[in-house]
């Protein structure tokens, strides 16, 4: 005998089947999701510190956070951060490519006869950046680049046998080094302007320190 089935009859039987068919997949897939555990960790913030501000007022030469503090590492990293308080015009215009200093360490507790630093200038319609150094007594400083107003740049100044090794952005420039040691150890330099003048008016710098 044969048993004739509907149409209807089939898909009404189809549907407690494809439930139970969609319901397996959700629980599988739900059962495999990672946990927050699982997840791979966060990349660490790009700066160990907020930025600080330091501020050199108007007729000085020096920043108001110049606080002592010793330095004993490998490479010395931070990222500055001008605005448009670093455009500026010298009384004298021959002390307009004067190089101001900006950030770096001692070597020994003279940095007038042992030091590195990155200086800065506004020149010629532009913000440089250069490297700068005293070589036993002996000053000396080569351009690195020049950068923007606003931007966040990264700087660095490590010890390389006998040189400074300065980079800005990715880009190297090195200055001879007569010691010998593989660590700075000495203390922090901070920013400050002149040359021969002092501060036409306040000029902000924002540095932010990235630990080795």
């Amino acid at each position: 005998m044969l048993i004739s089935v509907s149409p209807m009859s089939i898909r009404l039987a189809a549907k407690p089947v494809v439930f139970l068919f969609l319901l397996a997949n959700f629980l599988f897939f739900t059962s495999c999701k990672k946990t927050s555990s699982d997840l791979d960790p966060i990349a660490p913030a790009r700066h160990d510190t907020a930025f600080v501000t330091y501020t050199i007022p108007a007729g000085e030469h020096y920043s108001d956070k110049n606080i002592f503090k010793s330095l004993e590492l490998k490479t010395l990293k931070f990222v500055v951060r001008f605005d448009s308080s670093a455009i500026y015009k010298t009384a004298i215009a021959s002390n307009q490519p004067d190089i101001n200093k900006l950030y770096g360490f001692s070597e020994g507790y003279d940095h007038l006869q042992n030091s590195a630093r990155i200086g800065w200038a506004w020149v010629n319609h532009s913000l440089r950046l250069y490297a700068y150094a005293y070589n036993a007594g002996k000053r000396e400083y080569a351009e690195i680049t020049r950068i923007s107003i606003g931007s966040d740049i990264n700087c660095s100044i490590s010890l390389s046998a006998n040189k400074y090794v300065f980079r800005v952005n990715g880009i190297e420039r090195t200055l001879a080094r007569s010691g010998s040691g593989e660590s700075i150890n000495g203390y922090q330099l901070y920013p400050y302007f002149g040359g021969d003048e002092t501060a036409p008016h306040d000029i902000n710098i924002s540095i932010a320190e990235i630990k080795n």
